[in-house]
């Protein structure tokens, strides 16, 4: 990549201006040293593969029955996932849906709205795409874009955040009284894991598509996006849909811990609960309390 073209940022972390060159295919020691640790991760070592594999192994055997169940019943689960850039959305909605039925079990990432979408009810793109009878459906993202990305970037005034965040809890009310199984999840992870994980995707040919010229923009507003967060949790975290808080800069942990939440909090037919396993309290909890 040419000069002209650089990405190549000054970010202050920790007390210090560090250069950070998502480019150079050398990652910095200081992002290397800390990026496990960072934003209080509890543990110092990531979870083994082998024990990893074999535990997934296990959960998507109990989701296969719950897919067996929501067409039986004609039962209905819409899990959302949020958090920062990076924080590993897409593959904990991968390893949950790898061996349900696509045809009633889907994700759903949508792009930006178009001209026609930005003169709707906002919620009204998203809605479209709630389940159905027998459906699994996993956000990718979702309406709480409006938390966080839109007002940090500019996207939205200051009304249509405060519009939104006083019309959200009432919307998931309808959400829980219709009946749907509704989960709302917060992958949680450091700044340093956030720069090793950009550093990854610039330098992986088969990754460079996950690294967008807004993450580049977004390396020096970490503090707006934890003010935003924090708010968001505030004003939205209820009994009703609750936030579901996971440190997740072990991907293998989180995945793990989100899967049994899930399973868990669903009562279908055949539950092995020895098989589902316990839950780690120092990834997974609710509310605000693991947020660095």
């Amino acid at each position: 990549m040419g000069d002209s073209e650089s990405r190549k940022t000054e970010i202050f972390i920790n007390g210090k201006t560090r250069t950070f060159d998502v480019d150079d295919p050398d990652l910095p020691d200081w992002v290397e040293e800390e990026a496990l640790a960072s934003g209080n991760f509890p543990y110092r070592k990531k979870l083994s593969k082998k024990k990893y594999e074999k535990e997934l192994y296990d959960l998507q055997k109990e989701l296969v029955k719950v897919q067996y169940w929501l067409q039986a019943t004609g039962g209905r689960v819409m899990a959302l996932f949020e958090g920062r850039d990076a924080a590993g959305k897409g593959g904990t909605i991968a390893a949950t849906l790898q061996y349900m039925n696509p045809r009633s079990a889907r994700a759903v990432a949508l792009s930006k709205p178009t001209e026609k979408e930005r003169t709707q009810w906002y919620f009204q793109r998203y809605v479209e795409h709630f389940p159905s009878g027998g459906e699994f459906v996993a956000f990718d993202r979702s309406w709480y874009n409006r938390a966080g990305v839109e007002p940090v970037m500019g996207f939205c005034t200051p009304e249509e955040h405060r519009a939104f965040l006083k019309a959200v809890p009432n919307f998931e009310q309808m959400i829980v009284n219709d009946d749907i199984h509704f989960f709302k999840f917060w992958l949680n992870i450091g700044r340093e894991m956030q720069l090793k994980r950009f550093h990854d995707r610039a330098n992986d040919p088969l990754k460079t598509w996950k690294l967008s010229p807004m993450d580049i923009a977004a390396l020096n507003k970490w503090d707006d996006y934890t003010q935003k967060r924090d708010q968001m949790m505030l004003e939205t975290h209820s009994g009703q849909a609750p936030w579901t808080v996971v440190r997740a800069n072990d991907k293998r942990r989180a995945r793990l811990n989100v899967i049994r939440h899930i399973l868990l909090h669903l009562q279908y037919d055949g539950k092995d609960r020895e098989a589902i396993g316990e839950i780690d309290h120092d990834i997974i909890g609710q509310g605000p309390d693991l947020l660095d």
